[in-house]
């Protein structure tokens, strides 16, 4: 395709969200992926090639600021990160739009209200075919539009989780899922959180999105292609060129706007490695891109009783929000609870190396499994950093006090409910715990690169849509609330850009 009217680089779920929300404009987009499509292989099935071996894993390495590399949890593929994801596809609550004071200090507000992004929501929920129930949970903001699906069951250890739970006044909920759960379990019995979804059984970029907007002839997708930076017309205002690489050749495009959805880790690194005339990179003139990175404070917990097998195969169908925005005392947030998928010895055996696998999975066959999710507030000194052609990331978590506090709660819910064994661990920066916020939207050019639409401030051709865009993480996974911006996005360059 000579030189499109849009280039959107990334088909994660923010990269086709929007591609699917300007379908049939007219417009000629052309779509670059750096990754190619995940390929079905028996490893795609399989704890010990995902979890112990990494088959899956990027063949990158990225660097601590000042330390050692590490090898990161993101995936190379089209449709991104969210072919591995739990496919959560939840709303923020009402109250994480407002300031509001958490232990560590303000997760701050949006630059509009809940209300206004309400609509949005629904229109994401219906693309990607969410299953969930409303009036379980007490902390669900209004839904102008049901959920056209119902939730996925609980199995039978989960339903008797759930009835526990309730047994203590608490307000267990089904978690909202884009899964349809007799599709999944036809390709394979086991969970889908973390499992690549080389199939039908998992909504995400690629299978809803991405495949809506592929219906329309003149959006088009290449894969192999990766961005190397952005350039701007000589007046800096305008981005004039991507330049990327294909299979060892550089290739220039020159599009009327440029969509860049390369995830929050990525998009800054296009961002600060593209030429400007102050050295601090694009759409920069804040120096707020690769700042405020977040990484939701989170850890697994199990609640394990020996006297009871756990037989559920997918499990992951609850959620409990009575600590989201209180600390159940009257005193601040805490977070978010959600089921883990199921669990089995290889995945134990690829953080506890030294126990018998024997011990690992008789563990993993008592436990129910949960994962502990906090807000990580923004601090422009926890920031992503390019030296050369490295990727540095200096990660300063904030906020741990409401991690040990959920933390604190959970476990004494959990013996409660007769788990005489409540482990945790958390998780580390190894594990891309919903990214974002690198290149955060705001009001103010002087403080944030993207404006209210998720357009550069600097340069009025190039939006950025995908996490990096969130000013705060919330305690809940942002996927949803992606998409509904896309979709937003996508309808406001319909009006200003396409309308003519």
């Amino acid at each position: 395709m000579a030189n499109p009217d849009i280039v959107i680089i990334g088909s994660g779920i923010g990269g086709a969200t929007i591609a699917a929300g300007l379908a049939g404009s007219g417009a000629s987009i052309l779509m670059l992926e750096r990754g190619e499509p995940l390929s079905v292989t028996p490893h795609a099935r399989d704890t010990r090639a995902i979890f112990v071996d990494g088959h899956y894993r990027p063949k990158e390495m990225w660097r601590e600021a000042g330390g050692a590399s590490f090898n990161p949890g993101n995936y190379y593929y089209v449709g991104g990160n969210s072919k591995f994801f739990g496919a959560v596809l939840i709303r923020y609550r009402k109250e994480d739009f407002s300031d509001m004071e958490h232990f560590g200090g303000v997760s701050p507000a949006w630059p509009f209200s809940y209300d206004e992004f309400e609509p949005w929501y629904s229109k994401a929920e219906q693309l990607f075919r969410v299953r969930g129930a409303l009036g379980e949970d007490p902390t669900e903001p209004f839904h102008s539009v049901p959920y056209a699906f119902k939730p996925v069951p609980d199995e039978a250890p989960i339903a008797r989780a759930r009835a526990e739970l309730k047994g203590l006044g608490l307000h267990p909920a089904s978690l909202p899922l884009g899964v349809d759960i007799d599709t999944w379990l036809r390709e394979g019995r086991t969970g889908w959180d973390a499992f690549p979804n080389t199939g039908q059984g998992k909504m995400d970029a690629q299978t809803a999105p991405l495949a809506a907007a592929l219906t329309d002839p003149n959006i088009k997708l290449e894969t192999g292609a990766y961005v190397e930076y952005l350039e701007t017309a000589p007046d800096g205002k305008t981005i004039s060129a991507v330049h990327y690489r294909q299979n060892g050749e550089l290739k220039k495009l020159s599009p009327k706007l440029v969509i860049l959805s390369a995830g929050a880790v990525n998009s800054a690194v296009i961002l600060l490695r593209s030429p400007s005339p102050d050295g601090k990179g694009l759409a920069n003139r804040s120096d707020q891109v690769g700042r405020n990175f977040m990484n939701h404070n989170s850890s697994a917990m199990l609640a394990i009783d020996p006297r009871r097998r756990n037989d559920a195969v997918y499990q992951k169908t609850l959620m409990l929000n009575d600590y989201y925005l209180t600390d159940g005392k009257g005193g601040k947030p805490l977070g978010n609870v959600q089921l883990l998928g199921k669990i089995d010895g290889n995945m134990l055996k690829a953080n506890v190396k030294r126990v018998p696998k024997f011990v690992l999975d008789f563990m993993a066959g008592h436990a129910v499994d949960w994962y502990l999710m906090c807000e990580d507030l923004p601090d422009p000194e926890s920031r992503i950093m390019v030296d050369g052609k490295d990727i540095v990331m200096q990660w300063r978590r904030s906020n741990m006090q409401s991690l040990d506090g959920l933390t604190k709660v959970m476990r004494e819910n959990f013996r409660a409910c007769g788990y005489p064994l409540v482990l945790s661990r958390p998780f580390d920066k190894r594990t891309p715990s919903h990214q974002c916020g690198t290149v955060k939207m705001g009001d103010d050019p002087a403080t944030s690169p993207l404006d209210p639409f998720c357009r550069a401030f600097d340069h009025r051709n190039l939006f950025v849509v995908d996490a990096s865009f969130l000013p705060n993480s919330a305690a809940v996974n942002p996927a949803l609330s992606i998409a509904a911006q896309a979709l937003r996005v996508a309808d406001h360059i319909r009006k200003t850009e396409l309308a003519a």
